[in-house]
């Protein structure tokens, strides 16, 4: 079996230890997952139906096109202000009035350095994304350090089960 995960790291910060955690997923997949780590949250217009009205914009259509050819999505999400970031609320946004989420089984977590720490942001991520008719696995942050690759591990196999679910099981 194959499965796809598309990889997404909701801070914009090229030493965001989040992209750290994605990068990690890379190395650490069971054979059979492919997974592609998306930077395209930075190319995405502020969400304004008005830019709809001809079509999507370009990074619109090309993040609708790689949730579309994706089993399943991974996000790594860093707690800001106690919410998520306004460049990943807003790539959400853009799927509003779509279906590429939906049954589409989705990872969440977070590189944390102190146990419970970004918990508000990854609950609230994970009720938009079951808003949007995703089905959410985790909601837990990692802990850097030894133990991370293992949690990290735990989270793709329950992610790629997901993700082989038959649609009427899900």
């Amino acid at each position: 079996m194959w499965v796809r995960v598309l990889a997404i790291c909701g801070s914009l910060q090229s030493s965001s230890s989040n992209l750290s955690l994605l990068q990690s997923a890379t190395s650490v997949a069971q054979a059979g997952v492919e997974i592609e780590i998306w930077d395209g949250l930075r190319e995405l217009p502020l969400f304004n139906p008005d830019l709809q009205q001809p079509g999507d914009p370009a990074a619109v259509v090309a993040w609708k096109d790689a949730i579309t050819s994706s089993d399943a999505l991974l996000i790594a999400c860093p707690e800001y202000v106690h919410g998520v970031p306004g460049s990943l609320k807003n790539a959400l946004d853009w799927l509003v009035a779509s279906t590429e989420l939906d049954q589409k089984a989705v990872g969440v977590t977070a590189s944390v350095n102190i146990e419970g720490r970004g918990r508000r942001a990854l609950e609230s991520l994970s009720h938009t994304l079951q808003v949007m008719g995703a089905r959410v696995v985790g909601g837990m942050g990692i802990v850097q350090g030894e133990a991370a690759l293992d949690a990290l591990r735990a989270l793709l196999a329950d992610l790629v089960a997901a993700a082989s679910l038959p649609i009427d099981e899900r």
